[in-house]
């Protein structure tokens, strides 16, 4: 994220953010329906600084701004919806506000979950932001827990740290991965938690396929040193502070 602090139209950023045209920004400004510091704003080309505590600061129609340009969220992405902007059925978009579907630059998600696997979720509109969290030479961490099938044999953890595993298709070995085992290793669906450092397509679940197992579920805990809060409930999200968006790298 860009230390640098834009300065931008109201009118134009708040349009950009989803709020409505300029000519709607001009009418809230016209009836004191949007203030700045506690104190109504008289017009609605003024420029202001876009900087983070630009939604403590601003209110539009009593409530307080969005997150503004630059920003990242994180999302507890529940199970069933998925990500993308044009799949049928329900999308992670929709778990947002429905102003945030016309915002310029668009939202995205930083990689991706698939339908069947929960857990957090990045969102950003932050293209350069995006691309440094994905890029393999960030060597950004990503944690999952997963739900086996079956017993584990004993040897899972070995295989998967020695670089060597081959996914069907493919002529690459993996990266070295840890796994750590959650849950009793001989119960009949054994948990465990797994950290790997590349994102390949579906890697978890094609990785315990080639070690003749079956992830039932999946769900991820952490990216980086950015962990899942306990206490964000699935479908919810919050905006990441500047510490929060620095722990992914760490």
């Amino acid at each position: 994220m860009s230390d640098a602090v834009q300065k931008m139209r109201l009118d134009r950023l708040l349009a950009n953010m989803g709020y409505g045209s300029r000519k709607d920004i001009q009418a809230l400004v016209k009836h004191s329906r949007i203030t700045l510091d506690g104190v109504a704003v008289s017009d609605a080309d003024m420029h202001v600084a876009v900087s983070a505590d630009l939604s403590a600061r601003l209110r539009v129609a009593g409530a307080a701004l969005d997150p503004p340009p630059g920003f990242i969220v994180m999302l507890h992405k529940p199970l069933g919806v998925t990500c993308s902007h044009k799949e049928a059925g329900p999308l992670v978009y929709d778990l947002l506000p429905n102003r945030w579907r016309a915002r310029k630059p668009a939202i995205s998600t930083v990689g991706r979950l698939d339908k069947e696997t929960s857990g957090l979720l990045l969102m950003t509109d932050d293209g350069a932001l995006l691309h440094r969290i994905i890029a393999p030479k960030s060597n950004v961490t990503k944690r999952y827990r997963a739900t086996l099938a079956r017993p584990l044999r004993g040897d899972e953890a070995h295989t998967l740290a020695a670089g060597t595993l081959m996914l069907d298709g493919e002529s690459k070995p993996l990266l070295p991965a840890e796994m750590q085992i959650v849950a009793d290793p001989a119960a009949s669906e054994p948990v465990v938690e797994v950290t790997l450092s590349e994102g390949r397509y579906h890697q978890v679940r094609r990785m315990f396929a080639a070690l003749g197992n079956h992830v039932t579920a999946l769900h991820r805990i952490s990216i980086g040193a950015l962990t899942l809060p306990d206490d964000l409930d699935a479908g919810t999200f919050c905006s990441l502070s500047p510490d929060q968006t620095s722990a992914i790298f760490q």
